[in-house]
């Protein structure tokens, strides 16, 4: 896997620290919370999308593809975190809440879930293939 640099590493951080708030803001109901969630997410998943495996191993290689997965999942769960502050994309009352209302917290958690999968096996393959070596 190509690594980062120091800068690039600060804010692939920052990004995962500021989603981390901006989720956890949107409890209290912060009104700023889908912007710093969206402002993470940003800097989380480019900064991810930077790392690429060049090797030849495919089980790293679908396991890439399902990191971008998630992360396009991390950017769905912002959009839909604007989409909840009130109905701004004027549907029927039952139409937001059946579709809009909190759905972010469903694409956020699918999305955590196949990055922690993933980080754990990326990982676990590396290591794998470094003793192959």
């Amino acid at each position: 896997m190509k690594q980062l640099n120091n800068w690039q590493n600060a804010i692939f951080l920052t990004g995962a620290l500021l989603m981390v708030i901006g989720a956890g803001g949107s409890l209290p109901g912060w009104s700023v919370a889908p912007y710093l969630f969206a402002l993470g997410a940003i800097g989380f998943t480019s900064m991810q999308m930077l790392q690429r495996y060049e090797g030849p191993n495919f089980v790293i290689r679908r396991l890439r593809r399902i990191m971008l997965l998630s992360d396009v999942m991390f950017l769905v769960s912002a959009l839909l975190m604007f989409a909840n502050q009130g109905n701004a994309l004027h549907l029927s009352h039952l139409a937001y809440l059946q579709y809009v209302y909190n759905k972010w917290v469903v694409t956020l958690l699918i999305a955590a879930i196949l990055q922690l999968y993933t980080t754990h096996r990326i990982s676990h393959e590396l290591e794998k293939e470094a003793k192959k070596l």
